[in-house]
This record gives structure tokens, C-alpha cells and sequence, in this order.
């Protein structure tokens, strides 16, 4: 069993997927945080408030014991507030959003770096051909 988890470890598609996965965390860590610490408190501006993700409508009543703030989101969901947090919301759309264009210019990057080089290439075939070609004139007088 070791020897077939071992192989199947060393396929290339498996280990291209781990690290696919690695730098997918990394990327989206990257880009969360240019989402809440540059994107978002610019929107937020804009909208008269500097956190954009403290927009939200409590749903029902705030627990009796409570005695945090009103207005701070993650305190108020902690204690069970039903809240429907819109500005979250924003902000995870919008890290979405710049996810996905950043992934696609990567991948439309690396498309154009392979279709230059599949470009570049010559088929071993006509390399083969294009040396009898020559060593059949050069046989000639």
C-alpha cells in the first residue's frame, strides 16, 4: 500500500495540484489584504465610514447580558446577534472579484508564454527531414 501511495504521490498532476493549492492559499491571502487594507477602507471612505464591513442591519434583539458595542459586527455576531451583514458581504465579493481577474491575467500571461514558445519550436520530425534533405544534397555532384 505504501509503494502505491508513493507513486501515486510522485505523479506530476498530483504534486502540480498541492503546490497549485499552496499558491492558491498564499494568493488569496495576498489579495485579501489588499482588499481590506487598501480597496476596501477607500470605499468605505467614500461611503462615509472607514470600515466597510461594520455596514450591517441586526435582524433581532441583542442578548441581555451583552455589554459591547452596538456598532461593532464581529462583537455582535459572537454573541449571537442575528445580523444581516451586508458590508461583509461587499467585501467578500469584491476580493472574489480581484481574485478571479488577477488568475485570469495570470493565466492569460502564461498562455501567451506557452503559444510563443509552441511558436518557436521546431517539430523533431521536420528537423529529421530537413537533415536528410541536406545530406541528400550534399551527395549530389
Amino acid at each position: 500500500m505504501w509503494k502505491e501511495f508513493r507513486t501515486f504521490i510522485a505523479r506530476g498532476n498530483v504534486l502540480d495540484l498541492a503546490v497549485g493549492v499552496i499558491i492558491g492559499a498564499a494568493f488569496g491571502t495576498i489579495t485579501k489584504s489588499l482588499t481590506d487594507d487598501l480597496i476596501m477602507p477607500v470605499i468605505g471612505a467614500l461611503f462615509g465610514g472607514l470600515d466597510f464591513s461594520s455596514y450591517f442591519i441586526k435582524l433581532g434583539a441583542v442578548p441581555a447580558g451583552y455589554t459591547g458595542s452596538l456598532s461593532d459586527y464581529a462583537a455582535l455576531k459572537a454573541a449571537g446577534v442575528p445580523l444581516l451583514g451586508f458590508g461583509q458581504f461587499v467585501t467578500v465579493v469584491i476580493n472574489f472579484l480581484i481574485l478571479a481577474f488577477l488568475i485570469f491575467l495570470l493565466v492569460r500571461f502564461a498562455n501567451r508564454v506557452l503559444r510563443r514558445e509552441e511558436e518557436a519550436a521546431v517539430d523533431p520530425v521536420e528537423v529529421e527531414l530537413l537533415r536528410e534533405i541536406r545530406d541528400e544534397l550534399k551527395k549530389r555532384p
